[in-house]
């Protein structure tokens, strides 16, 4: 966010300043090219981004439920796109994802760490 030195005033935009408020309510995501081949076994060396996602086990109770899309993935959370945006801690939740018709259910704990770094453990 910027200042203008003569008024004194925001210059920021109208949108936004949150990471992934902007897409609320857009129809499409991107999920890739072909995910088909994704097991439960292999899920975790995926990349997750564009996988549509539900927290069906947490040991906070507010976050079962949410569903959506993940849009960014960090070390330690999942961000999902939904009815409006939430950040997720990987530790504490459990997830299912949705890769074509089969439905994976993956515990927080195999997903903690940098996607990229995640290769190298298996």
């Amino acid at each position: 966010m910027r200042w203008d030195s003569q008024k004194r005033k925001n210059r920021a935009s109208r949108r936004s300043q949150r990471k992934g408020e902007a897409l609320i309510g857009r129809t499409w995501i991107f999920r890739g090219l072909n995910r088909s081949g994704m097991t439960r076994k292999t899920l975790p060396l995926h990349e997750l981004i564009g996988l549509k996602v539900k927290v069906v086990k947490s040991s906070h109770p507010g976050l079962i439920g949410i569903e959506g899309y993940v849009i960014d993935e960090t070390k330690n959370t999942l961000t999902i796109l939904g009815r409006k945006v939430w950040k997720i801690p990987k530790i504490v939740a459990e997830f299912e994802f949705e890769v074509d018709d089969k439905k994976i259910r993956i515990k927080g704990e195999e997903l903690v760490g940098r996607p990229e770094m995640r290769l190298k453990k298996r």
